[in-house]
Order: structure tokens, then sequence, then C-alpha cells
């Protein structure tokens, strides 16, 4: 990894950790100016319950997209759980 990829992986790295996500299953890395996000998601333990994993990562990839020496990113993430939205859908609740 050169120096200008380790540089902007840890940049990466610190606008994800500005964002209310666990990123602790996400493999991130920046090659040739190619941002890889591998892995996994999820809402942070006992915060922003009904926060919306799909939209926040649509937030994260523009934020990407839009820093400085970053070419293209590649998003291979699975978003861990269904939204409260979703939870609450009258399509997902089952009664007994």
């Amino acid at each position: 990894m050169s120096i200008a990829d380790a540089s902007m992986t840890r940049d990466v790295l610190r606008a994800l950790g500005r964002r209310p996500v666990d990123i602790s299953n996400l493999d991130v890395h920046v090659q040739h100016g190619v941002v890889y996000l591998r892995g996994r998601i999820d809402k942070l333990r006992g915060y922003y319950e009904d926060m919306d994993l799909e939209e926040e990562l649509h937030i994260i990839l523009k934020i990407l997209h839009q820093k400085t020496g970053i070419a293209d990113v590649v998003c291979e993430v699975d978003l861990q759980g269904p939204s409260i939205r979703e939870r609450m859908s009258p399509r997902r609740r089952h009664y007994h």
C-alpha cells in the first residue's frame, strides 16, 4: 500500500467514525484512489434505534465521493437487521 493510499484510508476511517454506525465488522482500504468497503455496518447498540441503515450508508457514500483524491467507492456492505420502520410495518408484524 502506498503512503497516499494509507493516508487516504486513515481519512476514510475518520470520516466513518463521525457517523452513528458500528463499523467494527467493516474492512476499509484504499488502493489507487479507490475506496473499498467490505463487510457489515450495524446500528450502535443502545443508540439511534430509529435510524435507517440504508439511508445512513447512502450518506456515507456521498461523503466519501466528495472527498478530494477519491476516484471511486466500491461498496460491498451488508446492513445488519431491519430498520424500525421495517420492524413496525404491518407486513412484518406477526400476531399469534
